[in-house]
């Protein structure tokens, strides 16, 4: 049966039916929407139909149509079971190709649902305006199950909000119009098994104007300086914008907050009428004046409450704040320390543990939680963005935290927290750098700190002040979810792009960290993260992420910690512990979660490295403590960590840290070291002054200076394995045949954490493919992505092939991802390169398998993840700029050799740590002469400091041996070359030429 048959038979079905309610005279009849006869298919969009989803591939529910003799309408009823990990459920989607639906005649939506009683919370969306069911407004809200049996679910359209965690659409209206319906969607219940029963599904009731007419405040909160007048603006808004029909009226009366009528305020009532026939839009203003006094006061508060006839009453209860005023914290012209002491010390408990409190902006379905809780921040999770993803809408968004704030005794700023782990990556139109990996094969510091420079002002011109980056884990497994996100296998290469903290925070010293193009920044993940074991993870399907690291003490401070020893040196404002667990050999302890390890937390990073700054948990990482939620909050919080990021549990959280301090079992001491380190940073940051997006840098956001600097990072980023024939760079007069999956697909090359926490293939965010870059390069290039168009006639192949983005423990390979190319890129390889001199680019995470094709391949680019600017690759290939990227990892001969690092006693990879040929650059002539004569010279610029001189004198070492060694790298040359870039990133250039007169000798 069509959709629009059974819409427009919904009176006679109405009467016929024998469960259908008594129902007011003028009311309209029910309209079915779903019978659950058979009458709608499972399918999906463009076609009308039922279909599942969820956060993995076993979160989806299984549903069926179901015969039940007690089927509350017809003979069937849609039943269904689930397990649900992360988020599942379902979604009636109306044809796309169809006129959608008009449901403003009707009260709301009613079902009927088999009840088990569980007490669990179903959620129940609605899908209005724009163009089908896919691409329209979500709106909210959720019944709970607590009854058995069937039972009918009657929601007034009245109860639904627009969902603010997630928008599939850019911004349509924001109203909820109800005349171009797409269809319903429900969000099971995670964490335990279940199954469901639902039937008839049905629009009810007359719709009354209240539906179509809403009064709103400009503001939810009206901060005012004592003595001035705060101005509440009350606006009548109606669907389509037509005018009432009805009057409409609003009672107003201030009282009942913690100001004091006639002291603090001068008390106001009355009644505002908007007649009928007004339009929609007209609005008045409600006008409370506030009186002055010589106190130091902190913040009051005034409701004003409003009773509204004829319309919805706005969703909240405006709020003017007299300011908090001349307390000492107030006063900028103290120092820090002396700030923090006083508004510590008038501090309850209560706002004590909400500053040590972190929540998702997606928890924020009551966004005056915010001020009932006193919350320290919040945070977007990787794609939880406003709605449009535009900087605007980012600053408008905060903003409207921030003001929350306001309504709290000592008017705290929130510090608002991001994943900008290669530029601002969640925000639309951003300036995408190459991911960490990328960077790391620059070996080019200063450009690490201009990256950090670029992302550090997009992301600040949002009102975001806190960056969770850089990652300064030692990737020593590839097979790992997560090593892009390393700089690379060796400590001394990550702690040389450090300077990437001084871009994103200015000095050392925090003095720039108020600047309106700076940021907080997090080293993150302490300790030991890139040293998780191979199918040491216990979590879902992981194999190597969230594992546990076994090293012997020498081992984590050499390795694991040296970065972050590098990181307080230069003043990091905030420290993220890992999942993971560490476990060092000889100590006792076993596998501990680092969440959990105050002998690394408190003991070594805080005491022994004197860190200052603040440590924030990972996202939801107390619950995989052991023991009950008291004691992953105390176990935690004594472990040493200030800030808890439970995107969700907000609540919780904060009521239980109270209830550990009352009852004892966490000491007042650790709480107040804790928010005393919170509130530095929050002063620091010029927040207490400056708590507003300051928008001033937004016009840069994606600029051509900003993209120049991404530009300029993906062309050193590039790293060239092999070049037989001198095939690169290319000539731009040459006909190049292009092929392969990830040679015009941006969401590809910007991979992971890049819009969303995964990513995702495909025209994702603004940017130049590498295609693009080779055609706006001047290239003659012809495009087959299969290479299936004839090859004859071509001067040279460029076969672009890697990965699919992927981020963390989804990530690892064997849950799902291999380091092997697709069996479609093998087929382009092997067709291009076997028709014409070929280049092949890996765009990937992490290096690639490609050993057995490396033969019939004249030469080979490690791309890693470039970021939005491919023209930064086609600078390379077309020899604009030259090759001077070098591994940062280890590129393995066969996965049985992982984990393969450099320093390892057996080494023979397929290329050393270290290794990248040059193009436009002379190799110098000579040969174990030669480097003999380096050697002295660079042991002399050792000696004297002389720093640019000594790496010049190893660069030139290194050239010689490659060109000797070319394409037979024998483990008696990869191991001394390796070394020897360790060596040179440690400072000891001597020692490094003697290691590439030994490899030189075996090659």
């Amino acid at each position: 049966m069509r959709r629009t048959a059974l819409l427009a038979s919904a009176a006679l079905l109405a009467g016929l039916l024998p469960w259908a309610t008594a129902r007011a005279a003028d009311d309209p009849a029910p309209a079915p929407v779903d019978r659950f006869e058979g009458e709608v298919p499972f399918a999906s969009q463009p076609a009308e139909g039922i279909f599942t989803w969820g956060g993995d591939t076993d979160d989806p529910p299984d549903l069926s149509l179901t015969a039940r003799t007690d089927a509350p309408e017809g003979a069937k009823v849609l039943a269904g079971t689930y397990d649900i990990s992360g988020y599942g459920g379902f979604t009636h989607d109306f044809a796309a190709g169809e006129p959608a639906h008009d449901w403003s005649g009707h009260q709301g939506i009613r079902f009927w649902w088999d009840g088990r009683n569980d007490g669990r919370k179903i959620a129940f969306e609605i899908k209005d305006g724009g163009a089908n069911g896919e691409a329209s407004e979500l709106w909210t809200t959720s019944f709970t199950d607590d009854f058995t049996g069937w039972k009918q679910i009657e929601i007034p359209f009245t109860d639904f909000a627009y969902r603010t965690d997630y928008q599939p659409v850019g911004g349509i209206d924001h109203v909820l119009g109800l005349t171009r319906m797409w269809g319903y969607a429900l969000t099971l219940p995670p964490g335990a098994k279940g199954d469901f029963a639902m039937d008839g599904v049905e629009l009810y009731g007359r719709a009354d104007q209240s539906l179509r007419a809403s009064v709103t405040t400009g503001a939810a909160v009206y901060p005012v300086r004592e003595g001035g007048t705060a101005r509440v603006r009350v606006t009548l808004a109606t669907t389509g914008s037509a005018p009432v029909d009805e009057p409409v009226t609003v009672r107003y009366e201030t009282g009942g907050g913690s100001a004091e009528p006639g002291k603090d305020y001068t008390p106001v009532s009355g009644t505002l009428t908007f007649p009928a026939g007004t339009a929609s839009g007209t609005a008045r203003t409600i006008e409370v004046p506030t009186r002055r006094d010589k106190a130091a006061e902190p913040a009051e508060t005034v409701p004003l409450t409003l009773t509204v006839t004829g319309a919805k009453a706005p969703a909240e209860t405006p709020q003017v704040v007299v300011d908090a005023h001349g307390l000492p914290y107030l006063d900028s012209r103290l120092p820090v320390k002396k700030r923090v002491a006083d508004l510590l010390g008038r501090m309850s408990l209560a706002e004590k543990a909400g500053q040590m409190t972190q929540a998702e902006r997606g928890a924020m379905t009551a966004p005056g939680d915010i001020a009932g809780y006193g919350l320290g921040s919040l945070l977007s999770g990787g794609g939880s963005t406003p709605t449009p993803n535009t900087p605007e809408a980012w600053a408008k968004m905060i903003d409207g935290f921030q003001l929350r704030t306001r309504a709290t005794r000592f008017q705290i700023p929130l510090i608002y927290g991001v994943d900008a782990v290669h530029g601002h990556n969640n925000l639309s139109g951003a300036t995408v750098m190459p991911h960490n990996i990328g960077l790391g094969a620059t070996r080019d510091p200063a450009l690490a700190e201009q990256t950090g420079s670029v992302t550090a002002a997009e992301v600040r011109a949002t009102g975001v002040p806190w960056d969770f980056a850089p990652c300064l884990c030692v990737s020593r497994d590839e097979r790992w979810g997560r090593s892009y996100e390393s700089f690379g296998e060796d400590p001394a290469l990550v702690q040389s792009m450090e300077t990437v903290v001084q871009g994103l925070q200015g000095r050392a010293n925090g003095k720039d960290l108020s600047r309106d193009d700076k940021v907080l920044a997090t080293a993150k993940h302490f300790l030991g993260d890139g040293g998780t074991e191979y199918g040491s993870s216990t979590t879902g399907t992981y194999t190597t992420d969230q594992g546990v690291t076994k090293v012997t003490r020498q081992q984590l401070e050499a390795v694991h910690l040296a970065p972050f020893r590098t990181a307080v040196d230069r003043g990091i404002g905030t420290v993220m512990p890992s999942y993971s667990s560490l476990d060092i050999l000889g100590d006792g302890k076993g596998a501990v979660k680092m969440h959990a390890r105050a002998d690394m937390i408190n003991g070594v990073l805080k005491d022994r490295l004197g860190f200052d700054g603040f440590v924030i948990s990972d996202w939801n990482a107390i619950d995989q403590l052991p023991g009950d939620y008291a004691s992953h909050v105390r176990t935690s919080v004594e472990a040493g960590l200030d800030m808890m990021m439970v995107p969700y549990t907000y609540k919780e959280f904060t009521g239980t840290l109270v209830d550990e301090v009352n009852a004892g079992r966490i000491g007042e001491d650790r709480i107040d070291d804790a928010v005393s380190r919170i509130l530095t940073q929050k002063f620091r940051l010029g927040l207490f002054e400056h708590p507003y997006a300051d928008t001033g840098g937004a016009a840069a956001i994606g600029s051509r200076a900003h993209r120049e600097v991404a530009r300029r990072a993906a062309a050193e980023s590039q790293v060239l394995l092999k070049n037989q024939g001198a095939v690169l760079p290319l000539r731009k007069s040459e006909k190049v045949y292009v092929a392969g999956s990830n040679a015009d697909d941006i969401g590809n090359q910007t991979g992971g954490w890049t819009l969303t926490w995964q990513g995702s293939s495909g025209n994702t965010t603004p940017g130049t493919t590498i295609l693009q870059g080779m055609r706006e390069a001047g290239g003659n290039v012809t495009w087959s992505k299969d290479a299936s168009a004839p090859t004859g006639g071509y001067d040279a192949g460029v076969v672009v092939v890697g990965e699919t983005p992927y981020a963390e423990g989804v990530g690892d390979v064997g849950n799902g991802h291999s380091l092997r190319l697709s069996a479609a890129d093998q087929a382009a390889v092997d067709k291009v390169c076997a028709a014409m001199r070929c280049a092949v680019l890996v765009v990937s995470g992490r290096p690639q398998l490609i050993g057995d094709r490396l033969d019939g391949i004249d030469a080979l680019v490690a791309s890693w993840l470039p970021g939005t600017e491919g023209e930064g690759v086609a600078d390379v290939l077309y020899g604009r700029r030259p090759f001077t990227g070098r591994l940062p990892v280890t590129w393995p001969r066969s996965e049985a050799q992982l984990p393969i690092n450099v320093g390892d006693t057996s080494y023979d990879p397929q290329f050393p740590y270290g290794w990248g040929l040059t193009t436009l650059t002379k190799v110098p002539q000579g040969g174990t002469a030669t480097l003999h004569a380096l050697a002295v010279a660079a042991a002399a610029a050792e000696r004297a400091g002389a720093d640019r001189t000594g790496r010049k004198l190893v660069t030139e070492a290194r050239l010689l041996v490659q060109r000797k060694a070319g394409g037979r790298i024998t483990e008696a040359v990869a191991k001394p070359f390796a070394d020897a870039d360790h060596l040179l990133l440690t400072g000891r250039y001597g020692k490094a030429v003697e290691k590439l007169v030994t490899a030189y000798r075996a090659a």
